[in-house]
């Protein structure tokens, strides 16, 4: 019997549960292997037949390969093993946090520091019906 998630309906939300750890079992396991230098020299050398030694779906190796952070989220990767790929790119996290929001750098930045984005379009979907 599934478990009732009250979260489901957040638009754009991904929330990191046991079922997700379950689906992202093996591109989180990937991205904690980039913590060793030799592992992420491997990666950077040749990413495909790196990506190709896990048994991650091949949905997940494209997210990777295309640096779809979103993607890789939909598909149980956490943000806080995935911060290795970008590590790995050079890239700060805010960096990679902009690019999932489709801003700039610079937009994010700033919407972070007027106080974050807005909540409205982002409340729970039963919450929106009479809105709508």
């Amino acid at each position: 019997m599934a478990i009732a998630k009250p979260y489901a309906d957040i638009p754009g939300t991904i929330i990191f549960d046991a079922d997700m750890a379950r689906i992202g079992f093996h591109i989180n396991q990937f991205a904690l292997s980039l913590m060793k230098a030799e592992n992420r020299e491997r990666f950077k050398a040749d990413e495909r037949s790196y990506l190709d030694e896990w048994a991650m779906t091949e949905d997940q190796k494209q997210a990777v390969l295309d640096r779809d952070y979103n993607k890789m989220m939909s598909l149980g990767g956490n943000v806080y093993f995935l911060a290795k790929i970008f590590s790995t790119d050079g890239l700060s996290f805010q960096v990679a946090a902009a690019s999932m929001t489709g801003m700039s750098q610079q937009e994010y930045a700033q919407m972070m520091l007027d106080g974050g984005r807005s909540p409205d379009g982002n409340r729970y979907l039963h919450e929106q019906k009479g809105k709508i």
